[in-house]
């Protein structure tokens, strides 16, 4: 399995001021949808944050995302080992493949690849 980046995500119910915080630290916006925020550090865009109020798309909002080059092999690979997954393999209109699995500490990670 081909990992392209791991991006944490931060629950938050303030987006402009933790971009802004963020933004002291060395990271600029890069995407921004209104419910989710996320940063890039200057100069270095593979290093990510996100900043979520809540997932529009899905049922409960992912702790981790991990971009994976083949996310249709993964969905197999993890539904084959028994993982739990809680949002099923979604195209979301924003141009990315994903779904939801829940690792074995009840963290639940959005694994996904650009279309």
């Amino acid at each position: 399995m081909h990992v392209r980046r791991v991006v944490p995500n931060v629950q938050s119910t303030a987006l402009p001021e933790s971009t802004e915080f963020y933004g002291v630290l060395g990271f600029e916006e890069v995407m921004n949808h209104g419910w989710i925020t996320t940063l890039a550090a200057t100069g270095n865009p593979a290093v990510q944050l996100s900043l979520m109020t809540e997932d529009l798309t899905a049922p409960v909002s992912p702790d981790l995302s991990i971009e994976v080059g083949d996310v249709d092999a993964a969905y197999a690979a993890m539904r084959e080992r028994g993982a739990e997954i809680v949002h099923p393999l979604t195209d979301e209109e924003w141009g990315v493949r994903r779904f939801f699995v829940r690792d074995p500490n009840g963290r639940v990670v959005n694994v996904l690849g650009h279309r």
